[in-house]
């Protein structure tokens, strides 16, 4: 298979397989409350079954495309495809909540292994000049699958029952394994070790700060366990950092962050996924518990949010290459948080669902001006030989950004409300979707600091030093 069929296909069974992992962020939304209700989860509980999943996604990502570059990236794909399914049926077998957030920890590392080598695959089998549209689309169906994810979940929840929320992935992952084998080429990376010490350090960590922020309300702030966590998760954080600047083959190496474009797109993702999937996590829970939809009405409800970009992504990924990816993700964030704000600002228990729906196109507008730029903004401020790397700490670090806003929009919620009634749901939500529409617009200051694009021809942008874009791209940033 050569050329443009290896292209179609590589993208074609990438965006598959992405999909599917990528709408376990949020497809299990939607059921939270039916999850609540039959396993008898406290709000703590409930947190960890989103952050049980995007924590450990959010952490062995670097290690994914590490596994990729060494091992190589089709053999190590089958392998977190296998993974991620096996996973799925475990999850969809529970019987207690700690049976789920195993199974729901498993999964994460399935998909932690399958999402930064999509991009990475995907980004080789794609001609240089077709690289934006490519990657355009890439962000485009994540961006949806995370979107789709509440709509999905609750029509299953309704239609059948909340576990086949993860029996869907079965099948699917059994199809992707042989499509995978035979139709996608091997390839390895320039770096092929494994970075031990960094793993444990980051993984360490990120696991202390954010217990730390979940379980904050119940043990009380000040409390020796919540302090001690804190303070623990944030050495460990900084001997990573220590870590990583000494050793020769770093998860994540410094030199990223020498490029401004790397910095504030990896910086503006982070926010964004704080408030969106913070907000989304109360807000889904809000319409079925405030507004007592079902877990369909409540996926259908925000179906002018999901549906945006897919009509908006690919126009973004298009223009992408031309008028800079910073200003059509610092526009579509604009975009997000007024659309959160405005729905922080117009909920209450007896909001009509029409004032709802401007908000939610608004907000689905900006995810999709956001999502399909990013990935090439990224990829392209670093060599092409460590875009597997590159990957997978624009995915990390997207991911935490979401594991945070949960833990921390969750705590404002549990401090200032409660499920004892609608009135006290409400009291919760709205100051913790505001902060949520606060954390984004900061995102877009972010994207809007990303440097613009300057044409070159193609003899120029092959003099550009060392850490600069691949030599086929017609495009460099000026902080390159």
């Amino acid at each position: 298979m050569q050329g443009r069929s290896l292209a179609i296909w590589t993208f074609a069974v990438t965006s598959v397989a992405l999909i599917m992992v990528m709408l376990d962020n949020l497809v299990v939304s939607t059921a939270l409350n039916v999850i609540r209700q039959e396993l008898g989860a406290t709000i703590e509980q409930l947190e960890w079954t989103v952050n049980a999943y995007t924590l450990t996604f959010a952490v062995f990502l670097l290690t994914g495309a590490a596994l990729g570059d060494r091992f190589g990236r089709r053999r190590m794909f089958i392998i977190g495809v296998a993974i991620f399914t096996a996973a799925s049926a475990f999850a969809a077998m529970s019987t207690n909540v700690e049976m789920l957030l195993v199974g729901r920890r498993a999964q994460g590392i399935g998909a932690a292994i399958v999402t930064p080598l999509t991009l990475t695959m995907l980004s080789a089998a794609v001609a240089a000049e077709r690289r934006g549209v490519a990657l355009g689309a890439w962000g485009a169906v994540g961006g949806m699958a995370v979107a789709i994810g509440p709509l999905v979940g609750g029509a299953i929840v309704e239609g059948v029952a909340w576990n086949w929320i993860f029996w869907v992935n079965v099948p699917i992952g059994i199809a992707l394994i042989p499509l995978a084998w035979f139709g996608l080429q091997e390839s390895y990376g320039a770096d092929r070790r494994l970075d031990i010490p960094g793993l444990t350090l980051a993984s360490a960590g990120l696991f202390g700060i954010v217990w730390a922020l979940v379980n904050g309300n119940g043990e009380g702030w000040t409390s020796p366990v919540i302090v001690g966590a804190l303070v623990a998760g944030a050495a460990l954080i900084a001997g990573f950092v220590w870590w990583e600047r000494r050793t020769r083959a770093p998860m994540l190496p410094p030199h990223f962050f020498r490029s401004r474009s790397f910095d504030f797109a990896n910086l503006a993702a982070m926010l964004m996924s704080f408030g969106m999937f913070g907000s989304i996590f109360l807000l889904v829970q809000f319409l079925q518990f405030a507004r007592a939809y079902s877990p369909l009405e409540a996926g259908m409800a925000i179906l002018p949010w999901t549906m945006a970009p897919i009509f908006v992504a690919p126009i973004a990924g298009a223009l992408s290459d031309r008028i800079g990816g910073g200003l059509l993700m610092g526009s579509g964030l604009t975009l997000q948080a007024i659309g959160l704000a405005w729905l922080g600002l117009v909920s209450s228990t007896t909001v009509a669902y029409g004032e709802m729906v401007m908000p939610f196109i608004i907000s689905g507008v900006g995810m999709g001006l956001f999502f399909a730029p990013m990935a090439n903004v990224i990829l392209s401020s670093v060599r092409s030989e460590e875009e597997g790397k590159a990957s997978g700490a624009s995915s990390a670090i997207r991911e935490l950004g979401g594991v945070f806003g949960v833990a921390i929009l969750a705590a404002i919620f549990a401090r200032e409300g409660s499920f004892q009634s609608p009135q006290a749901f409400v009291d919760g939500m709205i100051p913790a979707v505001l902060l949520g529409a606060g954390v984004v617009a900061i995102g877009a200051v972010a994207a809007f600091l990303i440097p613009r694009p300057a044409r070159r021809d193609a003899t120029a942008a092959e003099a550009v030093p060392t850490g600069a874009q691949r030599p086929a791209q017609v495009y460099v940033t000026v902080d390159d």
